[in-house]
């Protein structure tokens, strides 16, 4: 791998994480508000980080905290943490005992209420955790960063985004997009422009299985209306939250801001919909592109699990920096 001229391998490794809770967490208030006439009515001026409404659906958390993708990301990013790599039944069992409690109070999507069903109805001690739900919307995709980096050496990197999939979507769907997801974002830390990698990812994925055929499709459309503002191209791929709209609206608004991680989270929030889904695909992407630098600090110190996310972070980058190391030929240099 070669660092590009801007950031270096490490920094890079520290901004696709980071970069994927600080997108997820500035979308907090402004999530899932479909209509502009009510967006702008509610937040004359959108900056991030709204408190939501009363009557919301995070209504009752407070700007900083993450919505219910960032939650299930923080479990995958301790339990990445903790095991040095991404163990099915280890953050199974962490997102059911948060999800499934009655203490929790964030939103339950349909990705966890039909994996929480399934967990309830079929849980033995040797479950697997690998039956999850019926879902092709952004589960998988809004946690996927610290399991990419943590796998960033392994031939077989697929497997970990397989087996993490599973956890709670049992979708050939999900389980494409989330690929292309951990694709893009390995092509990213390798050093090469997000143009060139949505390119090379299409041509590659030319010539699969059908669900990669779509993915493609996507790519392509995405990188046919870079040009376009955010809004409108996220308006024409679709608001809501499938795979098949947010994620072209997702790699749009990263293709339209490539050099500006500021300016794509905002331009995603204010077009309204599944943004904080779309947020937190794209800050994991300029996150890994541009660095954690191009993060603003203070959006940085603004999230609510600041102190957890940077310890595991810290733990997973110097551990892949380590191993990264270890499988260097003698005398080379990253």
């Amino acid at each position: 791998m070669r660092a590009t001229e801007n950031a270096c391998l490490e920094d890079r490794l520290r901004g696709a994480i980071w970069g994927q809770f600080v997108g997820d967490a500035a979308c907090l208030g402004s999530h899932w508000i479909y209509d502009p006439v009510d967006m702008r009515r509610r937040y004359p001026r959108l900056q991030g980080f709204e408190e939501p409404a009363e009557g919301h659906y995070h209504a009752g958390k407070r700007p900083g905290d993450q919505t219910h993708y960032g939650d299930a990301a923080v479990l995958l990013l301790q339990s990445i943490a903790a095991l040095g790599r991404f163990d099915p039944r280890d953050f199974g069992r962490r997102f059911v005992a948060l999800m499934g409690s009655a203490d929790y109070r964030g939103y339950r999507d349909h990705a966890t209420r039909e994996t929480l069903a399934v967990y309830q109805a079929r849980y033995t001690d040797d479950f697997d955790f690998q039956q999850g739900a019926n879902d092709d919307q952004p589960a998988t995709v809004t946690r996927l960063a610290p399991a990419v980096v943590a796998h960033l050496v392994d031939a077989d990197w697929q497997t970990a985004v397989d087996l993490l999939t599973l956890v709670c979507q049992n979708s050939h769907r999900a389980r494409a997009y989330a690929r292309a997801h951990a694709a893009l974002l390995r092509a990213l830390l390798a050093g090469k422009d997000l143009a060139t990698a949505c390119a090379e990812l299409a041509a590659a994925l030319q010539g699969g299985y059908p669900m990669d055929l779509e993915v493609a499709d996507n790519l392509c459309r995405a990188l046919a209306s870079a040009h376009l503002p955010v809004a409108e191209a996220a308006k024409a791929f679709g608001l809501s939250c499938p795979h098949a709209q947010s994620f072209p609206a997702a790699v749009q608004a990263a293709l339209a801001h490539a050099g500006d991680f500021p300016a794509a989270v905002l331009a995603t929030l204010e077009a309204g919909g599944d943004n904080a889904g779309r947020a937190a695909m794209i800050g994991s992407w300029l996150g890994a592109s541009l660095g954690l630098q191009a993060i603003p600090a203070d959006w940085r110190d603004r999230l609510s699990e600041h102190r957890r996310i940077t310890r595991a972070t810290e733990t997973i980058v110097q551990r892949t920096l380590a191993t990264l190391q270890h499988a260097a030929p003698q005398g080379s240099a990253e």
